[in-house]
């Protein structure tokens, strides 16, 4: 399992401000015999049979493995990321809590899903492992997870006497599958490196995604719209709530990974980097929502096409993620800018046909994500 992480303040708030974003990752990794041997493992490098160029930097996969040699060990990795609220006094604690209280609860349970497993070295043990974990389970046990963070954050308001309130996305990459769950909107996506595909895994909790979702705005217009920086479902409050009862809906969903797969986890940093969206929004609608003032937003506001060719070119998931940040305060980093990539070079070729990995369920001057008026 390879990964890389970056986080930054942003350009607009470098001089006094502070991050309010937090990232956890944990991977473990497991060899034994002479490796890991499940069904139609590939190479580490997915390429057309007619690609006769040299493999690119980074290329090579998972720390240990030469290029066109086959990974011997197996991982599964547990990642959360959260977004604290600003204007709201302990975003930076409410990250902090968040992120580290849903890795620390769902490492024992990505262990455990891997151990349950013996078949893929040759083994078969009954006892004492016990039954596999299914897909209920896990994504069972991400929801409990965030819900555990959730009471973390309320505690912590209540002994302070401030607020508390961040985004969280979070997920768990087991047997070739991964298993997420999101308040909030801090995204998850899949970009696809050999079909050239990226997948938006997680639906916003927010108003402007509740809006688009109603008809009343259009997807340029969503991208610059005045109320783009406030979230609808959050971790934590001001404390009021019983912290060891309180809890919150989390959207839960499982997808297929594949070698050639990169899943990326962001903040809203990335994608609402543009300190110009209050100016573009109201030229686009004053322009009567024509294609010229809809190609100038795009222009201005980082679009997951964007974000795909961007991965797609790197030449690593470190290059990557610098990369990533790189656009961000290019764009204005008008907020802080968090970002989490992972790639398991081990897994199965990607089919010739992409499963539909969309959601079950169904981007401004300076300012940072708050509450909408509502919660």
């Amino acid at each position: 399992m390879e990964y890389a992480t970056t986080y930054d303040v942003g350009d607009r708030k470098r001089d006094g401000g502070i991050n309010e974003d937090s990232v956890a990752v944990t991977v473990f990794e497991q060899g034994h015999r002479e490796g890991y041997h499940a069904r139609d493992r590939p190479a580490p490098l997915e390429r057309d049979d007619d690609d006769e160029s040299p493999p690119r930097a980074g290329d090579s996969g998972p720390r240990g493995i030469g290029p066109g040699s086959t990974p011997r060990n197996r991982s599964t990795a547990v990642f959360a990321l959260a977004d604290g609220a600003g204007g709201h006094e302990a975003g930076d604690a409410a990250s902090y809590l968040a992120a580290t209280a849903v890795c620390e609860q769902l490492a024992d349970v990505a262990v455990r899903a891997a151990r349950s497993d013996p078949e893929p070295f040759g083994l078969r043990i009954d006892r004492p492992l016990g039954r596999p974990l299914r897909t209920g389970d896990l994504e069972a046990a991400v929801a409990e997870a965030i819900v555990t963070a959730h009471r973390e954050v309320l505690a912590y308001a209540r002994e302070s006497g401030q607020r508390a309130h961040t985004t969280v996305v979070a997920g768990l990459a087991v047997g070739g599958r991964l298993h997420y769950g999101w308040v909030g909107d801090s995204r998850a996506y899949v970009i696809n490196e050999r079909r050239a595909d990226i997948t938006q895994l997680t639906r916003d909790h927010a108003v402007v995604a509740d809006l688009a979702d109603a008809g009343e705005v259009d997807d340029v217009e969503a991208r610059v719209h005045p109320r783009g920086n406030e979230v609808t479902r959050a971790l934590g409050g001001r404390g009021a709530e019983d912290p060891e009862t309180a809890t919150v809906d989390v959207d839960t969903d499982t997808v297929d990974l594949f070698a050639a797969d990169v899943v990326l986890a962001t903040s809203d940093g990335l994608l609402d980097a543009q300190t110009d969206a209050p100016s573009l929004y109201e030229r686009y609608v004053d322009a009567g929502r024509d294609d010229d003032a809809a190609e100038r937003v795009r222009e201005g506001v980082v679009t997951d096409e964007e974000i795909r060719d961007l991965v797609l070119a790197a030449g690593s998931l470190e290059g990557a993620a610098t990369d990533l940040l790189g656009l961000a305060n290019e764009r204005g980093g008008k907020d802080n800018v968090s970002t989490l990539l992972l790639r398991d070079r081990s897994l199965p070729s990607t089919p010739a046909t992409l499963p539909d990995r969309s959601p079950a369920s169904p981007s401004v001057e300076e300012r940072e994500t708050v509450l909408g008026e509502d919660d």
